[in-house]
């Protein structure tokens, strides 16, 4: 079978072995796993899987002229529904693993320390009963008008862009809700990077606990009071006396201009994300450091940035770099850009919630994929791999053959500070939206006499 595996034994570290008939085999085996030999064994299965979604997730019917071999999609859809999700999540995080092996240059670490960002984003699927029970759909919809919507919390590498953990739940999930199920990629010492929902006491207090740093912006609704010495409220709330508008946290010492090291206390009150147990693990407060600073960027107005975080030498970890890190947050927006409209993940086809599962974990196989293509075109080109272009790389991966040499890729030029307005130039077709279930509309024009 033709397979853009065949191309991928190219590149160093060679990922795709890990996605090979004796690997899947393998992990098929460790999951106790029986199958029959054929053309739609778990193997020819997945790499079938892997092309479908690389070619922009097409129709399974599209599937069959794919492979060297005679079947018919709705084999094919057996075939994929025989497969254990298990199966795909294992090999998923073979590739991710190998990738990260060699991605263990000081290039790729800041500080000495890999980076990782987490945020949450969502994606659609097909209106069945199952779907719209397990994932909900958004407020405001009639029944048969909208369709099932899933939350996606995501990991990924802040360097690489190598997507390393996720969970995908329900709608209406907050994005911490499922941060406890992510920190087991992410290493002792290692940094993670999110926006101000991930800022609470507890999630800041599990990373301390497993010896791994959080660089957080300072929540809007915690005061943050750079006077020495300053008074703060006592553990349990505001006591008699205390004056309006004290901070929650006590002053320890400042390090510099707008920069300090403050002592968190344990809220009374437990996340509904955690368990007792969790909760009655944490420590009752942790020392946390407070930087602000003033990002100035040519043409944009100055914007003040407070970052919470675990890195305390204020020596090793100067304030500005801190906050330097804090403002790369924003690659991951890209990051979800490339998987959701480049990929064309942002509308599934499985209608089961397994399947939707199983559509996600290859999903996050090709794009690592592209990833470790994109990697070493930026090794050969000497060029950071955030220059490379994501697109191009897909692109070649498509279409290569087993043997193909890996040509240079597109570079895109470098533009800081550049911003686009998040608006579309292409305007829709002049079609009213759908209000009523679709039969229902098809009632009323039968009985107009018109063709629908």
């Amino acid at each position: 079978m033709v397979s853009i595996l065949g191309a991928l034994s190219r590149i160093k570290g060679d990922v795709s072995a890990h996605l090979g008939r004796t690997a899947v085999e393998e992990v098929c085996r460790e999951l106790d796993h029986s199958w029959r030999s054929g053309p739609l064994d778990p193997a020819a299965t997945v790499a079938l899987f892997v092309r479908q979604v690389a070619q922009g997730n097409v129709s399974c019917e599209r599937v069959r002229h794919l492979g060297d071999e005679l079947f018919t999609a709705a084999a094919y859809c057996q075939a994929r529904q025989r497969l254990p999700l298990g199966v795909l999540r294992s090999l998923s995080k073979r590739v991710c693993d190998a990738i990260g092996r060699g991605a263990d240059d000081e290039q790729y670490r800041w500080l000495g320390h890999r980076v990782h960002i987490l945020d949450g984003t969502s994606f659609s699927m097909p209106d069945t009963p199952e779907l719209r029970g397990h994932f909900g759909q958004p407020t405001g919809q009639k029944p048969g008008c909208g369709f099932p919507v899933a939350h996606l919390l995501a990991l990924f590498d802040a360097k690489t862009g190598v997507w390393e953990a996720d969970v995908v739940s329900p709608l209406y999930t907050g994005d911490v809700s499922n941060t406890p199920q992510v920190h087991g990629a992410v290493g002792e010492g290692d940094v993670v990077l999110g926006d101000d929902s991930f800022s609470g006491y507890a999630h800041v207090a599990l990373l301390l606990q497993g010896k791994k740093h959080a660089l957080v912006p300072n929540h809007h609704r915690r005061l943050v009071d750079f006077t020495p010495g300053r008074r703060h409220l006592r553990p349990g709330g505001r006591n008699e006396g205390d004056p309006k508008g004290l901070p929650t946290s006590r002053w320890i010492r400042s390090l510099g201009e707008n920069d300090q090291l403050v002592e968190w206390f344990k809220p009374a009150g437990k996340p509904r994300w955690m368990s007792d147990e969790q909760f009655d693990a944490l420590p009752e407060s942790i020392v946390v450091r407070e930087v602000r600073r003033t990002v100035r960027r040519k043409g944009f107005r100055p914007v003040t940035v407070t970052v919470i975080t675990t890195l305390l030498d204020e020596k090793k970890y100067p304030a500005d770099e801190l906050v330097k890190l804090r403002m790369s947050r924003w690659g991951v927006e890209t990051d979800l850009r490339h998987l959701k409209t480049t990929m064309k993940m942002d509308v599934l086809r499985c209608e089961s919630v397994e399947g939707v599962k199983k559509e996600v974990a290859v999903f996050q196989i090709v794009y690592n994929l592209v990833r470790a293509v994109m990697m070493e075109a930026s090794r050969r080109q000497q060029v950071g791999v955030d220059r490379i272009s994501f697109a191009d790389a897909l692109g070649w991966m498509r279409h290569a053959r087993p043997g193909d040499e890996l040509p240079d890729l597109v570079v895109n030029p470098y533009r800081p500070g550049r911003v686009e307005p998040r608006d579309v130039k292409r305007r829709p077709k002049e079609y009213d939206r759908l209000t009523k279930p679709r039969r229902e509309l098809q009632k009323e024009l039968k009985k107009k006499g018109k063709s629908c």
